[in-house]
């Protein structure tokens, strides 16, 4: 643990920059620009990207090593209501130049985007993180987030399970409990954590199908932020669930069900399309 850097304490390592979300982005680049053995990271709810987004834009530009730690990533994280929730924010990441959005699921997932996060010597990475407590889930893996996506559990055999759930940080939960109810009917069921969709991009087209194979057209997706982009991921014949309105005032469990994020909406929509 380290105290706060101070004029009188320069050893120290933590800066408290208040209400200045701009600022703080931009003294990070600064830091990593001005001594690149130095990893600034920055921390602040999610939602309040939006005041830092011109520095967190240069940082992908300057190909600085920026980590953003973002947390409070959904409508999960309560009664605050839509003015600290957001929705477009993982969708207009994704479409920044040479940036990495990470959103891990669990503890495990986590300490594989912070490792992809300091690897990544020319580009900054967003992690954004859930308030909501979250198990660790059977599967996941340190090593996998460093493809993007990969396979949490399957079912089936010879890649052809019938349907294909794809779930995000938060999410996966939903989606794995999910696939145990849809196996108790008879279904093939594969589920795939979606961490980083930059860096499954980046994988050969040979491991992108043997995650997502194009055989499969049952897909779907649940990610707790705008539908925008999904249907790249999951095809004509897949279904996305999300939200693409403004969030409310609620706690989490309740908002989760009443914007239909839930198992009962991904079993309905994975009978529909397998």
């Amino acid at each position: 643990m380290f105290g706060d850097f101070q004029k009188n304490a320069p050893e120290e390592r933590n800066v408290r920059f208040g209400v200045r979300e701009h600022g703080m982005a931009a003294i990070c680049n600064g830091i990593a620009l001005h001594s690149p053995g130095f990893i600034p990271y920055c921390a602040t709810f999610f939602v309040f990207t939006d005041y830092m987004r011109g520095a967190m834009r240069l940082s992908a530009l300057s190909e600085t090593r920026v980590i953003y730690v973002m947390t409070h990533d959904s409508i999960g994280l309560g009664e605050d209501g839509p003015t600290h929730q957001p929705i477009e924010h993982i969708a207009s990441f994704r479409a920044m130049p040479n940036i990495l959005m990470l959103r891990p699921a669990d503890g495990n997932e986590t300490a594989g985007a912070y490792k992809v996060a300091v690897e990544n010597r020319k580009r900054p990475s967003v992690l954004a993180l859930s308030r909501q407590k979250l198990p660790n889930l059977p599967g996941t893996s340190i090593e996998g987030v460093a493809k993007g996506g990969y396979i949490v559990s399957d079912d089936s055999s010879g890649n052809t399970p019938d349907v294909i759930l794809i779930g995000t940080g938060s999410e996966l939960e939903i989606a794995v409990k999910a696939a145990d109810e849809l196996r108790k009917d008879g279904k093939s069921v594969r589920v795939v954590s979606f961490v980083s969709w930059e860096l499954f991009d980046e994988q050969s087209n040979e491991y992108k199908e043997s995650v997502l194979p194009g055989s499969v057209t049952g897909r779907v997706s649940i990610e707790a932020g705008s539908t925008f982009g999904w249907e790249r991921i999951v095809g004509s014949k897949g279904k996305v669930i999300g939200i693409d309105k403004f969030g409310a005032s609620a706690p989490a469990g309740k908002i989760y069900k009443e914007y239909g994020i839930t198992v009962e909406a991904v079993i309905a929509a994975a009978k529909e399309v397998c």
